[in-house]
């Protein structure tokens, strides 16, 4: 028993003995640095002060240019007896588009040529009466019914010549026919027009629809929630299925101000140059509205934050081992760039490529 005591004691005393030799442990955290081979793994991005995208997504269809398109329309009642193109054909101005069989213009050939008589027989007894009249033998109100009769018939003439050249001038002929022209060089973007159709003269609709295509419309749809957000001048992005790779850029330069009482949707309208006549008419297309008004805000890279438990935090680079957590709050996020409301200021810097790594690093070592 005493054995046993003493052996206890002495253990007791080497164990407090080892302890005050131990040196004792440093509860100070080490700071999480960025090694020599992460650097080449890092990106760094600086907050900036940019201009909030506001982004509209829209559909649309393209449309020609209403202010560079002639319609034709028939001057004349007939029949149609000819179609020389066919919808989406370039013509060249004065190129034939139709051919009309007229009894308007054959009777006003028939016309004209009556009052052509007229006019001869009038003036022979103008010049008869004159005659007389210079000799005593007719009146002088005789001379003057005979100079009046003659200038009535060259009125009735003229007013069938101008009848004809209002029916197509040159491009008629004594048998009624009339051929329809081109105006202006272009394409058939509307063909109503087919052989055998009768024109009446009540008539009021078009026969072609001629467009250069050099400028084409974007029709787009605007639902009334989002009306704010669409003003005149606003940049435009437009794609279509035929070109999926392809962005035609354009602005808005007409809003309506009614609504469809069908959808209740307000159209607007952006202006396109149609490089390569790649547009056509009854395309589909998705529109990109772009407000990019003076509202600022601060913003990263939208992949540099990391989010968890319903937050979102940065990675604040000051130093390689003087790296911060930074939670943020996000205003609205577009085109993979965030705007931030608060927890970062203009210039700071961040990591924003494997940010992961080092958030994880530092959670564990605080």
């Amino acid at each position: 028993m005493k054995y046993s005591a003493f052996y206890i004691t002495a253990l007791s005393m080497a164990m407090m003995v080892s302890c005050k030799q131990e040196p004792k442990k440093d509860d100070t955290p080490q700071p999480v640095c960025v090694s020599d081979s992460m650097s080449s793994r890092i990106s760094l991005d600086t907050a900036l002060i940019s201009n909030i995208n506001n982004q509209l997504q829209l559909s649309g269809e393209v449309g020609f240019n209403e202010n560079k398109v002639v319609k034709v329309f028939p001057f004349t009642s007939g029949q149609v007896t000819e179609v020389k193109v066919s919808l989406g054909d370039r013509v060249s101005a004065g190129q034939v588009l139709a051919v009309i069989k007229s009894a308007d213009i054959a009777g006003n050939y028939n016309d004209l040529k009556t009052t052509g008589s007229d006019i001869a027989i009038a003036k022979r007894q103008m010049e008869n009466t004159k005659l007389l009249f210079e000799k005593g033998i007719s009146s002088e109100k005789e001379y003057e019914e005979a100079k009046e009769n003659y200038q009535k018939a060259l009125t009735a003439n003229q007013k069938i010549t101008d009848a004809l050249r209002i029916n197509g001038g040159g491009n008629t002929n004594a048998t009624g026919v009339y051929t329809v022209k081109a105006p202006i060089s272009g394409f058939i973007v509307e063909k109503k027009a087919n052989a055998g159709n009768f024109i009446r003269n009540d008539n009021a609709d078009n026969l072609f629809t001629i467009s250069d295509l050099k400028d084409v419309w974007v029709w787009a749809n605007v639902f009334e929630t989002d009306i704010a957000r669409i003003h005149e001048g606003y940049s435009a992005q437009v794609k279509t299925l035929a070109y999926p790779d392809k962005i035609f850029k354009g602005k808005v330069d007409k809003i309506s101000e009614v609504l469809n009482p069908d959808n209740k949707v307000m159209r607007i309208r952006i202006n396109l140059p149609n490089d390569g006549l790649l547009l056509k008419p009854e395309m589909f297309t998705n529109v990109l509205i772009e407000n990019t008004e003076n509202v600022k805000a601060v913003s990263i890279p939208q992949d540099a934050m990391v989010f968890e438990g319903g937050k979102n935090y940065v990675v604040i680079y000051k130093s390689k081992c003087d790296l911060k957590l930074q939670e943020v709050r996000i205003l609205k996020t577009e085109n993979n760039r965030a705007y931030i409301s608060s927890g970062l200021n203009a210039g700071d810097i961040i990591i924003s490529k494997n940010q992961v790594l080092f958030y994880n690093a530092i959670l564990e070592n605080q």
